[in-house]
């Protein structure tokens, strides 16, 4: 999943097409694009109507969810969403809910009232449109999982993406069925980030990177497991060839892979990676698993 990587200053005009190229040279297979509010989430459906291998979710971020009321008629606003969502899926390029949960570190943003309130809401858009869900919890696993858990018959899966909670955190999260725990570099910073991660199950497993955001720093306690580089350069000197110093990018989920072996003591990689491929693909892309099996008996390697 990735999010973002075009906005702002983060990359030049040219830069959309230059970096799905390395990620399908790198050999991932399809990209989800996550929505964060509702514009956004408009702006997800554009970027995935522009290539087959690119899909998207619409959701809105818990630290947006003054959105709502801000918009002056949140009754409406959720019927945009929709109304999106479903525009998506006839499109075929909806795949979730989200990105939705409670972010209890960034309270100045929107409070945890109006978060946890607006996070329960889009349980509704999970139901009416039948999509798994893509969720955000920080600091807020309690009432995460309380609110959850209330609602598990209202969405078919879903995974907690960017996870950097405590072992007592991934447990309560494990205990929920068809909850899977999605990995990327902020979840490998620390020595207590790899512990925690080295006992999520893999059949419960995600990977992402969460680009431009949570790449795998040289300060990261993972890094010591990374084998796959990509030349960099800042981005004041701007080179199609080369990733841009420190922004992350779809390619280097390969960096999350070796990481994730790694701290396992995995040396089958290419194992991990068809496993971790089957646990995307059994929550966004139910239609193709056979597909994807077809893939594994083959011996491809999707990342």
């Amino acid at each position: 999943m990735f999010k973002g990587i075009y906005n702002g200053k983060q990359c030049h005009v040219s830069d959309i097409a230059t970096v799905l190229s390395r990620a399908w040279t790198a050999g991932v297979d399809r990209i989800i694009v996550t929505g964060g509010s509702l514009e956004e989430s408009k702006e997800a459906l554009t970027i995935a109507e522009t290539d087959a291998r690119l899909f998207c979710t619409v959701g809105v971020h818990p630290t947006r969810c003054k959105e709502f009321e801000e918009s002056g008629d949140p009754d409406k606003h959720f019927q945009a969403l929709l109304s999106l969502a479903k525009e998506g899926i006839e499109k075929g390029k909806v795949v979730a809910i989200g990105e939705c949960g409670l972010d209890y570190d960034r309270l100045q943003f929107c409070p945890a009232e109006i978060q946890k309130k607006y996070f329960e809401k889009q349980f509704e858009l999970a139901h009416a449109m039948k999509l798994p869900m893509f969720l955000h919890m920080r600091a807020a696993a309690p009432d995460f999982c309380e609110i959850v858990e209330r609602n598990r018959s209202r969405f078919s899966a879903g995974v907690a993406h960017s996870f950097t909670g405590s072992a007592e955190d991934r447990d309560k999260l494990l205990s929920i069925s068809n909850m899977y725990i999605g990995v990327n570099g902020c979840s490998l910073k620390t020595a207590e980030n790899l512990d925690v991660v080295r006992s999520i199950p893999i059949e419960r497993m995600m990977i992402e990177t969460d680009s431009p955001y949570c790449g795998i720093k040289n300060t990261s306690a993972g890094i010591k497991f990374v084998k796959s580089t990509w030349p960099s350069k800042k981005k004041e000197k701007y080179d199609q060839e080369c990733i841009v110093k420190d922004r992350n990018e779809p390619c280097l989920v390969r960096q999350v892979l070796e990481v994730v072996a790694g701290c396992k003591g995995i040396s089958e990689i290419g194992q991990l990676s068809r496993t971790l491929y089957h646990n995307t693909c059994r929550v966004f892309f139910p239609q193709d698993l056979d597909s994807a099996a077809d893939s594994l008996l083959a011996g491809h390697d999707p990342q």
